[in-house]
C-alpha cells in the first residue's frame, strides 16, 4: 500500500462497519417481526430484487446469498413448505429450476422492505456520512500524493534541458 493508515481512517472504517452491522441487525429484527427468519427474508429479497434479465435459479440465489448450493436448496425447501416460494422448471432449459415468489412470500417481503425503506430514508444519512468520511480521507491522501509526484516530475524536467537529436536541427 505504501501509505500509512491514519487514525481518522481507522475511526471512519470502524464507524462504517458499526453502521452497516446495525442496519443489517435492524433488518433481521424487522424480518422476525413478520415471522420470517433473516435468511428467509434475504432469500425473498434476492429472488424479487435480482438484476433485470437474471432468473432466480438455485445457483444464482446461492451466489447472491453467499451460500453453498445445498444450503440454498434446503432453504428453498423450507420456504416452499411454508408457501413463500415455489419451484418451476425453466422454459428454455427444463433442467433448470426456478424459484418463484408466492403471494404469501410477496406480502411478507413487502412488509419488511417497506419498513426498511422508511428507516433508510430517515437514518440513511449516517451510513452515507460514514462511507463519505472513509472515501474522502483516501481521496485526499491520493490527491496529495499525486500532487507531490507531479511536482517532482515537473522539477526533474525543469532541471534538464531537452535533448535534441541530429534530426531535430
Amino acid at each position: 500500500m505504501g501509505e500509512n493508515i491514519s487514525e481518522k481512517e481507522y475511526r471512519a472504517l470502524a464507524e462504517l462497519r458499526h453502521r452497516i452491522r446495525r442496519f443489517l441487525q435492524e433488518g433481521d429484527d424487522a424480518a422476525r417481526q413478520v415471522g420470517l427468519e433473516p435468511q428467509q427474508y434475504l432469500l425473498l429479497l434476492a429472488t424479487r430484487g435480482l438484476p433485470e434479465g437474471q432468473e432466480a435459479t438455485i445457483r444464482t440465489l446461492a451466489e447472491r446469498l453467499s451460500l453453498r448450493h445445498h444450503s440454498t436448496v434446503e432453504l428453498v425447501d423450507r420456504m416452499e413448505t411454508r408457501g413463500y416460494v415455489r419451484r418451476a422448471r425453466g422454459r428454455e432449459d427444463r433442467r433448470q429450476v426456478l424459484v418463484l415468489l408466492q403471494p404469501r412470500g410477496e406480502k411478507l417481503l413487502e412488509q419488511v422492505v417497506g419498513q426498511r425503506i422508511i428507516e433508510l430514508r430517515s437514518n440513511g444519512r449516517t451510513l452515507v456520512h460514514a462511507i463519505s468520511a472513509l472515501l474522502e480521507s483516501r481521496v485526499t491522501k491520493s490527491t496529495k500524493a499525486e500532487a507531490k509526484r507531479k511536482v517532482r516530475v515537473e522539477a526533474k524536467g525543469s532541471r534538464k534541458p531537452a535533448r535534441r537529436g541530429k534530426l531535430a536541427r
